[in-house]
């Protein structure tokens, strides 16, 4: 089968033919449908993340399933799926204490599957499963853990994105934040994971939400999805007039691009009393700078939130109930398609600011 494989950072992916055994024991071998075009996977393509190499990279994917392992019970062949990241092992402290997206047995495993062998071979070589998921290619095996059934009859392509920009971007408004009616929210970084913390924002009923981009056309499309401001720090003094326009700052702030610079102004940008929430994961070896007089004379808070601090096995389904009841959009999210041949010039114009969500389609 086919799959992009990471050799070296900062080289173009290359699309090789390579092995992928059979799912052993509560693993599920499925045949990817649609995998987006994510910036995460940027970073470890630029060395700016670790990961074992030679890689295959993707994490945001939807899948039909094609084969299952012994003891698999939640799925069957010929199901349709959204693939998890952070598959879960429902046994750690942070599963039991209701954090699955911090699963201890997963972050040990790493790009590898729950036994610590792998799957995918090239070349003579094992190669590593970016999430224990690796959804740059034909097919995959994940963990039965990773795999969350859907109607037949959801769209493919909104399934993966769900997977990874919605849930986190969406996530992190309603779950790690808990943003309240009423309140004012500002958002530094409009991709894929930023369109879909605005549109949480609208969801959770904020009444004044401040995108903030150097990208102007980033800045209108996110007007489609809730903003109600906009703002360009090229253009001026954006954490100014973030201030200006809300009387000192907003209640909750949200960086969802990944630099130590942003992280910053998020944490600046907040309010007394508001809360500051950094989405967005900047390269490894990054250290923000934060006002530690103003964090406790001004009572702010400072949280991360990874994955949109969901449990995928329970909020996948809210976000498929969000999307299909009308209160998200995400077929409007997905503004241009690829073939997996396509995977370079994906990320290229993904480097260059193109807004919105690419995805790779797979027949």
């Amino acid at each position: 089968m086919k799959a992009a494989v990471l050799v070296e950072a900062n080289e173009p992916l290359r699309i090789e033919e390579v092995e992928l055994d059979p799912p052993k024991a509560n693993e599920v071998r499925v045949n990817i449908a649609a995998a987006g075009v994510c910036r995460s996977d940027l970073h470890f393509m630029r060395g700016e993340a670790v990961i074992a190499k030679p890689a295959v990279l993707g994490h945001e994917g939807s899948a039909i399933v094609q084969e299952v392992g012994e003891g698999v019970t939640r799925v069957a062949p010929g199901d349709h799926v959204i693939l998890s990241f952070v598959p879960f092992c429902g046994r750690c402290p942070s599963c039991i204490g209701g954090r699955a997206n911090l699963c201890d047995t997963h972050l040990a495993t790493g790009p590898q599957m729950f036994d610590g062998t792998r799957r995918l071979h090239w070349n003579g070589q094992d190669l590593a499963h970016m999430g224990k998921v690796a959804c740059f290619a034909e097919q995959a095996v994940v963990p039965e853990a990773g795999c969350m059934k859907i109607d037949p009859d959801f769209p493919l392509p909104v399934a993966a994105l769900i997977g990874c920009s919605v849930t986190t971007g969406v996530g992190s408004v309603l779950f790690s934040a808990q943003v309240e009616p009423g309140s004012t929210v500002a958002v530094i970084g409009c991709g894929g994971v930023g369109l879909n913390v605005v549109q949480g924002a609208r969801l959770a009923g904020a009444k004044r939400i401040i995108a903030v981009d150097i990208n102007d056309a980033a800045l209108e499309f996110a007007t489609r999805f809730g903003a109600t401001d906009t703002l360009n720090p090229n253009h001026g003094d954006a954490l100014k007039e973030i201030r200006d326009m809300t009387g000192g700052g907003v209640d909750y702030a949200f960086e969802a691009f990944g630099s130590s610079e942003t992280a910053t102004m998020t944490f600046d940008a907040a309010r007394k009393g508001g809360t500051a929430v950094i989405v967005g994961l900047a390269p490894v070896g990054d250290f923000a700078s934060i006002d530690a007089v103003a964090l406790v004379r001004y009572e702010k808070t400072l949280k991360g939130a990874y994955y949109g601090s969901s449990r995928p096995a329970i909020d996948f389904y809210r976000m498929v109930d969000f999307y299909e009841s009308g209160k998200i959009d995400v077929d409007n999210l997905i503004t241009r398609t690829y073939n997996l041949d396509q995977i370079n010039e994906a990320y290229e114009e993904l480097d260059r600011g193109v807004v919105g969500r690419g995805v790779i389609t797979f027949s």
